[in-house]
């Protein structure tokens, strides 16, 4: 069921917003800017001290109003440390066969960055739900339709170098979802928490302008 949660929500908000913060209180900040501007998809990344007790707090608060996910999950380790305090989701760089593995074990979505066509078959064996294409500014969006000409049932979601100007052209290349980063989060340097949100709602407003 909670594969089904945070699938579905990710195909209606489409965008992810990826909180990397100096500390957790940070993070829960950043994260409850974005939801409170209709961004309900949180990776709250393990660059993060303490990222567990912001996702902890995050679930515990504002779960109801949001999915909650665990972002820069390099081994297995971490993965069930996310997973215990209540990510529902997983977001690693690279692949990684292990975490793949504690992320089936408990029902939750993982999502692995890629870089080729051998990268995204070797995920795929091991159930990976949703493809992280990273980075994207590596990339051109025409990318992702490269990808989905051989394997068109492939999810792919672009992160870095994703922005308001270019998310449509993901979206319109077939990309499932998107993340976004420090163009969604760089006002909390200032303590502009709401200017995050004003950024979150027009995310959000331009995804279902594309989608539509």
């Amino acid at each position: 069921m909670k594969k089904l949660k945070v699938l579905g929500s990710l195909v209606e908000c489409g965008v992810v917003a990826v909180i990397r913060a100096e500390d957790a209180d940070e993070a829960y900040n950043m994260s409850a800017a974005c939801i409170e501007g209709g961004l309900i998809n949180i990776e709250v990344t393990f660059t993060t001290p303490r990222a567990e007790d912001a996702i902890c707090r995050l679930v515990t608060e504002l779960g109801d109003k949001a999915v909650i996910g665990a972002g820069t999950v390099l081994d297995p380790v971490t993965a069930r440390i996310a997973i215990l305090a209540g990510a529902e989701f997983v977001v690693s760089p690279s692949f990684d066969q292990e975490t793949a593995q504690i992320c089936n074990l408990y029902g939750i979505p993982y999502m692995p960055g890629v870089l080729t066509l051998g990268e995204v078959k070797e995920a795929l064996k091991f159930g990976v739900d949703v493809l992280k294409l990273f980075p994207g500014s590596a990339f051109a969006p025409d990318f992702v339709k490269a990808i989905k000409g051989p394997m068109p049932h492939v999810s792919i979601m672009p992160t870095g170098g994703v922005d308001l100007e270019n998310m449509g052209q993901w979206i319109q290349a077939g990309a499932l979802a998107v993340g976004i980063g420090s163009n969604l989060t760089a006002p909390a340097k200032q303590g502009s928490y709401d200017k995050i949100t004003e950024l979150a709602s027009a995310y959000v407003a331009k995804y279902r302008l594309v989608r539509s």
